[in-house]
């Protein structure tokens, strides 16, 4: 069994939880928690706090502009899983299916044209799941 939560500062988690739940759905974020074991616990913890309830919530950026950075950022590292996510969350704040092709048509230029495809396969996928056919 997994030990319980045990956030070092619980109003930034809470905060935290909320925008990721908001971001990625609920669901997702349940899972991620559910699934946690006593080895990746404290990076959920982590994760939900410094990502989601630190930098997050800055008001610098708004959520859209952070989903778009973070979609070329995930084409640039390769990391499809996340990539997916992040597709979905970016949905979620408003960014449009044109915008998603503009963001990874831009990271042709300069992460690579393979990343690129790879990048317009998983949020195709996503978008196929999401019964919203590619544009």
């Amino acid at each position: 069994m997994t030990r319980p939560l045990a956030p070092k500062n619980p109003t930034l988690f809470d905060e935290g939880l909320a925008t990721r739940r908001e971001v990625l759905g609920a669901d997702v974020v349940e899972a991620a928690l559910k699934n946690a074991t006593d080895f990746n616990i404290d990076m959920q913890e982590l994760v939900t706090q410094y990502c989601w309830g630190d930098v997050w919530n800055r008001p610098g950026l708004d959520r859209k502009t952070r989903s778009m950075l973070n979609l070329a950022m995930l084409t640039a590292l390769n990391k499809p899983h996340e990539l997916k996510l992040h597709v979905r969350g970016a949905l979620n704040n408003g960014v449009t299916q044109d915008e998603i092709k503009e963001v990874l048509l831009q990271t042709a230029i300069y992460c690579g044209v393979p990343a690129a495809m790879d990048a317009f396969r998983t949020a195709g996928e996503v978008l196929k799941e999401l019964e919203r056919p590619p544009v």
